[in-house]
């Protein structure tokens, strides 16, 4: 009876040893699962902070847990090396992206919309005075005769119809006349779209699409300086944490702070050092 009682204690004491031994693996596997999939995460959007809520760890030190795992050598390394892999099978390359980033920067908008000054309807008129389009004479001359039809004859005398002395032609294209005396020169400022298809690579590039507003067309474009600025870092020309040296460039010089106040107790102050002298 003892015997039997001996071994189902001895029966369950190995199976809390096994459960714990597993338990153990399974809270090491899970760490390792964790970072592994941080990594993961991290290459979506290279959001450290982001990528470490989205695995699990803590949204309060998000950022911190993030540095950390970062900062470690084993980790760095399987980033670079899912980066590699996955530029190898896009076939996107550092300097591939670095080329669309400054064909982007240095793109001319005026490729895709331009201000101009052109004339105004009295610049080319004949005498200066108003200048219709053919369409434009024909639909006020229509609109005139059906107010007089419909008019009586008090109100057919105030009735004026359309001042033809300026003649047809007006083209909004043409340079303004420096001797109009309504524009004095200077014409009317006139926004024109240009048709994407007859832009260079470098402004479709830039192109980032259309909106209709209640003003009219607005032509969409990427952030040229903000292109400029991912190029700058790409190159290394920012520096976004102050490094510090030692004499010469070399490594700083770390001396316990006790050595340095007895070099430097009471020295030049006229005030005694530390033994009172």
């Amino acid at each position: 009876m003892a015997t039997t009682k001996g071994r189902a204690q001895t029966s369950k004491a190995r199976t809390a040893a096994a459960k714990k031994r597993a338990s153990g693996r399974k809270t090491k596997h899970h760490a390792v699962s964790r970072v592994e999939l941080f990594v993961k995460e991290y290459l979506v959007d290279l959001n450290g902070a982001q990528a470490a809520i989205r695995v699990g760890y803590s949204p309060a030190a998000a950022r911190q847990t993030a540095s950390e795992l970062l900062a470690r050598p084993e980790i760095q390394q399987a980033v670079q090396a899912e980066m590699d892999k996955r530029a190898e099978r896009t076939g996107i390359s550092a300097d591939k992206v670095l080329e669309r980033i400054w064909a982007i920067a240095t793109a001319d908008p005026s490729e895709l919309i331009e201000l101009r000054r052109t004339c105004c309807r009295f610049c080319w008129g004949h005498g200066h005075h108003y200048q219709w389009t053919p369409n434009e004479l024909r639909t006020a001359k229509d609109t005139y005769t059906l107010e007089f039809k419909a008019a009586d004859k008090d109100q057919r005398k105030l009735l004026q119809a359309p001042d033809e002395s300026g003649g047809v032609g007006f083209d909004p294209r043409k340079d303004p006349d420096p001797a109009c005396p309504e524009c004095f020169g200077e014409g009317e400022q006139r926004v024109y779209p240009r048709d994407t298809r007859d832009v260079s690579p470098g402004a479709r590039l830039l192109y980032a699409g259309v909106k209709t507003t209640q003003h009219g067309l607005e032509i969409k474009m990427h952030d040229q300086t903000s292109m400029l600025t991912l190029a700058g870092k790409h190159l290394g020309m920012f520096r976004d944490k102050l490094e510090l040296t030692g004499k010469n460039g070399g490594p700083l010089e770390h001396r316990a702070i006790t050595d340095i106040l007895a070099e430097i107790d009471g020295a030049g102050t006229g005030l005694p050092d530390a033994d009172g002298r």
